[in-house]
C-alpha cells in the first residue's frame, strides 16, 4: 500500500513540476530545442520574454523565459505573469459566450444580425448572419476608424452600424475586429449582461480562471506584462488595442487579460468535450461545431471554425506537425498564441509581450517553430 501511494505521489509531483515519469509523453530533446528557440528569440530582441505551457493528456511542461518588463526597470518573467490576450479574447470570451446563448435557445448562429440589433441595417447588412461574424465572412471592414478621435462603448457600436460592407457576405474571408465588436454587443443585448460579466459568470469563474478577465484590478498590476509606449507613456494594466481602449477596455475583439495557467484550464475544457473539472461549460456537440470548418466552398483555401482558426494565413502556431483540419487555434497581436489537438488531448500555449517596449516585427517564424517542435515532442 505504501509503495502504491509513493507511485501516485511521484506521478502527481511530476505533473506539478512540468515533467512526467521517465517514460515521458514528451521528447526531452525537443523540449530542449524549444527552450533554445525561445531564448534565441530573446537574445535577438524579437521578444523580451515568454511563458510556455505545453500539455498532452495531463502531462505538461510549463516554463518562463527572459523579462516581462524592460523599462523603466528590468523585471524577470514569472510563470504566473498576466498578459494582454489581445485577439485571444475572440475565442476565450466572445465566441464561447455566443455559443452558450445558442445552447440556452436565445439565438441561432443562422440568425441575421438585424434580429438582435435592429439598427444594423442596409441592403447588404440585412444578409449578414451571426455565423458570418464568427467566421470573418461578413464583408465588414477589418477595424473601426480612429480618426476623428472618439471615445465610448456606444460610439463604437454606432460606428459598427454605419460601417460599409466591403464584400458580399459569405463570399470572402477578411479577418475583422468589427465582427467581434458586434458579437460582443449581441451577447450584451441577448443576455442582459456585459461581455465582461457574462464571460466571467459562465466561463472564467466556473473554470477557476482567477486571473482572467477584462479591466484588471490595479492590485494585480505588478504581475501584468506591459506593452508598448504611446506618447512616451508605457501601456501597463490597460488593453493595448486602441479601439478596445477607446471603448473602455471591454470589447468582443480584444481587452481580455490572462495567464498561461488560466488559458491551460480553458484549453483543457475544450479537449475534454466542454467539461472543466466538475462543471460543463459547453456541450460536446457545440465544441465539435465550433472547431470544424464552417466556411463555404467559395473560400477555397481558408478554413475557419466558429471563432477558431483551422487553416489560413494566420495558422502559424500549428507549425509543421499538428494535423491539418484536426487541430485549431488562434493568435493575438500582442504576442500570444494557442494551438489545440483534441484527439491527443494536447495543446501549446505561448504568451509573450512582443511589442514591449516598442512594436516589433511579427513573431510568426517563432510560433511556427514552437508549433513544429511541440508536435515532435508530443510525437504526433
Amino acid at each position: 500500500m505504501l509503495k502504491k501511494n509513493m507511485i501516485i505521489f511521484m506521478s502527481f509531483a511530476s505533473i506539478l513540476i512540468g515533467r512526467s515519469e521517465p517514460k515521458n509523453t514528451f521528447s526531452e530533446s525537443h523540449l530542449n530545442e524549444i527552450d533554445l528557440e525561445i531564448n534565441k528569440a530573446i537574445k535577438e530582441s524579437k521578444i523580451p520574454g515568454a511563458v510556455l505551457w505545453i500539455e498532452k493528456d495531463n502531462n505538461l511542461y510549463h516554463q518562463k523565459y527572459g523579462k516581462k518588463c524592460l523599462t523603466p526597470a528590468p523585471k524577470s518573467m514569472e510563470k504566473d505573469t498576466i498578459f494582454d490576450a489581445a485577439s485571444l479574447t475572440k475565442v476565450m470570451a466572445t465566441a464561447p459566450s455566443i455559443m452558450i446563448l445558442v445552447e440556452e435557445g436565445k439565438l441561432s448562429i443562422n440568425d441575421p444580425v438585424t434580429k438582435h440589433l435592429p439598427k444594423f441595417k442596409g441592403v447588404q447588412k440585412n444578409k449578414i448572419t451571426i455565423k458570418q461574424l464568427l467566421t470573418h465572412t461578413s464583408g465588414l471592414p477589418p477595424v473601426l476608424p480612429l480618426k476623428p478621435e472618439w471615445k465610448g462603448y456606444e460610439k463604437a457600436i454606432s460606428l459598427c452600424y454605419s460601417a460599409e460592407i466591403r464584400n458580399t457576405p459569405g463570399r470572402h474571408f477578411r479577418y475583422s475586429d468589427v465582427n467581434y465588436i458586434i458579437l460582443g454587443e449581441i451577447v450584451k443585448r441577448t443576455s442582459g449582461l456585459s461581455l465582461k460579466s457574462f464571460s466571467h459568470k459562465k466561463i472564467f469563474a466556473p473554470l477557476g480562471m482567477k486571473d482572467t478577465g477584462f479591466t484588471p484590478k490595479k492590485t494585480k498590476i505588478h504581475r501584468i506584462a506591459p506593452t508598448t509606449k504611446e506618447k512616451g507613456k508605457l501601456i501597463h494594466g490597460v488593453v493595448h488595442d486602441p479601439t478596445a481602449r477607446a471603448m473602455g477596455g471591454v470589447a468582443g475583439h480584444a481587452g481580455l487579460f490572462t495567464t498561461a495557467n488560466d488559458l491551460a484550464k480553458f484549453c483543457r475544457m475544450i479537449v475534454n468535450d466542454g467539461f472543466g473539472e466538475d462543471k460543463r461549460i459547453l456541450k460536446k456537440q457545440t465544441i465539435e461545431v465550433m472547431t470544424k470548418s464552417q466556411t463555404s466552398m467559395f473560400l477555397h483555401k481558408v478554413r475557419r471554425g466558429l471563432g477558431w482558426d483551422i487553416d489560413s494565413k494566420y495558422s502559424s502556431p500549428r507549425g509543421n506537425g499538428f494535423p491539418k483540419l484536426e487541430s485549431f487555434g488562434h493568435t493575438g497581436w500582442t504576442g500570444g498564441s494557442v494551438w489545440i489537438h483534441p484527439k491527443s488531448k494536447s495543446f501549446v500555449i505561448l504568451l509573450t509581450n512582443r511589442n514591449h517596449p516598442f512594436e516589433r516585427r511579427s513573431i510568426k517564424p517563432l510560433r511556427e517553430e514552437i508549433g513544429t517542435l511541440t508536435a515532435k515532442a508530443f510525437k504526433l
